[in-house]
């Protein structure tokens, strides 16, 4: 069996794939490029739901960081970057849409800046904002889609974004089995595959171990 990763993985996550007895081909199916922003006002909490919108906000805030009392922040990875550059991260959650009711559910008087990108999903802003809770958007990185074709059809097409499912299914079959990292990304993947498997839990390995599982049982 073979899989194919939306993105490029490191020695241990090749290491999971090959060790499990898969094959597997990988590339990058979005590119992220960095916007430039200013930032107009201190900003005491903050949203960020990405890796790609935590690096870019951390290469412009290195000299204000203190502050930012509270992030608020999707997935345990963005959580890890943050609090290893000394930030206070008060919620992690799995998606935007659980961010947003908690913070709906109990920062309801408080006001926030959301880092994110120029393509962001709508959830998040529009729950907030269907609560009336004051959230500034502030654009800090654009994806654009690396539409590459495969002329093959393989086991399982592992699926980390959003905008990665919409890169591979513009050239490419959907007669496979899309396993995505989470239920963000799985809800864009159900447009198109008739079967979409969530991880676990927000990280590739985890993602992995889950197509590995699914692929070794049959479910």
């Amino acid at each position: 069996m073979t899989v194919l990763s939306t993105k490029k993985l490191v020695t241990n996550q090749q290491e999971l794939l090959l060790n499990a007895g898969l094959s597997y081909v990988d590339y990058n199916a979005i590119e992220i490029e960095c916007i430039a922003f200013t930032l107009s006002r201190k900003r005491e909490n903050i949203i960020i739901t990405s890796q790609n919108g935590a690096r870019n906000f951390l290469n412009k805030i290195k000299t204000d960081i203190d502050s930012i009392k509270n992030c608020f922040v999707v997935g345990n990875k963005t959580t890890a970057l943050l609090e290893k550059n000394d930030l206070k991260v008060t919620k992690t959650a799995q998606n935007g849409q659980e961010l947003a009711h908690f913070i709906v559910k109990n920062y309801k008087n408080e006001s926030f800046t959301y880092f994110c990108g120029k393509q962001r999903r709508d959830e998040l802003p529009q729950i907030l904002k269907n609560a009336n809770i004051t959230c500034e958007e502030v654009k800090v990185y654009e994806t654009h889609l690396n539409k590459q074709i495969f002329n093959r059809t393989f086991d399982g097409v592992l699926f980390y974004s959003p905008s990665a499912v919409q890169a591979y299914v513009a050239n490419n079959n959907t007669e496979t089995i899309a396993f995505c990292i989470g239920e963000t990304t799985a809800q864009t993947a159900r447009t198109f595959f008739k079967k979409t498997v969530v991880s676990n839990a927000t990280s590739i390995e985890s993602t992995i171990a889950k197509a590995i599982k699914y692929l070794a049982t049959g479910g």
